[in-house]
């Protein structure tokens, strides 16, 4: 078990040329993007590989990683459960119903409850893990962070850049998600979402959303609708879009045991970095933050006057 856990660790810390060759040696389909062929790799590990490719993994690896010393608790990875029951009528939305449990987990698995460091990610410039807070949002109240607020960083020095997340889902979470599901016509909504947020990656204070220049998402392969450009205020000036979070609850997989990975593109800014994050909400209507600025009761109108002042 403890071989099968280094062993998936050693392939979610591969790029795409070493996945691409592990690929084409065990005589599988070594064509797509990077989270494609690493969900193949897994694949072929959870099936069951023979000790040849086992060896072929650990000599990509030491390749990969020359120096690196690899001990039995770096490479623990956490078992994911599957979920005990899901309301009824959620097939046809891609819910994943109760199957065995699997630990198979691409990329790196971030969060509070789901920690996993790959130390090829780590950079003294651009920190995995930035010390960043994102401003509260009004209309929403965080249940868990699926990624923390995570650095954007590729593994290719263009101008033109790209990073691939994973996170995984715990059964109380599918079920959270799961039974606020309310359809009305034709559209389907979730009170509770799953919240992508980008900021800059600046530690002074609590970060306003503030999207990537040329910002291009996809999660499990479907692009991502993001909000609209901004007419430009000057001739010449290049459009904008507004940033604000992203709700990707319908590309999720409401699953526990098949991991989601998030594609993020951007266009590398001289002097200028960004970090994404990932969030477990819950919308709150404007009944209950009504509700809520009345418990607080009336503020004194000297104090009000003193702080316009």
């Amino acid at each position: 078990m403890a071989e099968s856990a280094e062993l998936k660790q050693m392939v979610m810390s591969l790029r795409v040329s070493e996945l691409q060759v592990l690929l084409g040696y065990a005589g599988r389909n070594k064509h797509g993007r990077k989270h494609e062929l690493l969900t193949k790799a897994l694949h072929l590990l959870k099936a069951g590989c023979s000790p040849a490719v086992q060896m072929k993994i650990k000599e990509l690896y030491r390749r990969r990683f020359p120096t690196k010393m690899v001990s039995p608790v770096d490479l623990a990875l956490p078992v994911v459960h599957s979920a005990s029951s899901l309301p009824t009528g959620l097939a046809q939305l891609g819910f994943d119903g109760p199957s065995s449990p699997s630990p198979l987990l691409p990329v790196s698995l971030l969060g509070a409850k789901h920690e996993l460091s790959l130390p090829h990610l780590s950079s003294a410039l651009h920190p995995v893990h930035p010390d960043v807070k994102l401003q509260r949002l009004p209309f929403y109240d965080v249940l868990d962070e699926l990624i923390k607020p995570t650095s954007l960083v590729s593994d290719n020095s263009q101008r033109f850049q790209e990073a691939c997340y994973a996170f995984a889902l715990t059964p109380q979470q599918v079920q959270q998600i799961s039974s606020s599901m309310d359809i009305s016509g034709t559209k389907c909504d979730f009170a509770v979402q799953v919240q992508l947020r980008f900021c800059l990656s600046e530690t002074s204070c609590p970060q306003e959303d503030h999207f990537p220049p040329n910002l291009c998402v996809k999660v499990n392969g479907k692009p991502c609708n993001l909000p609209g450009y901004l007419p430009p205020t000057k001739n010449g000036v290049e459009p904008k879009r507004p940033s604000r979070p992203i709700n990707i609850t319908s590309l999720v997989r409401l699953s526990t045991t098949v991991p989601n990975t998030i594609v993020v593109s951007w266009t590398s800014e001289i002097g200028r970095s960004f970090s994404m994050a990932v969030y477990l909400v819950r919308q709150q209507s404007s009944a209950v933050l009504l509700q809520r600025l009345r418990a607080k009761g009336i503020r004194n109108p000297d104090h009000s006057r003193a702080l316009s002042k």
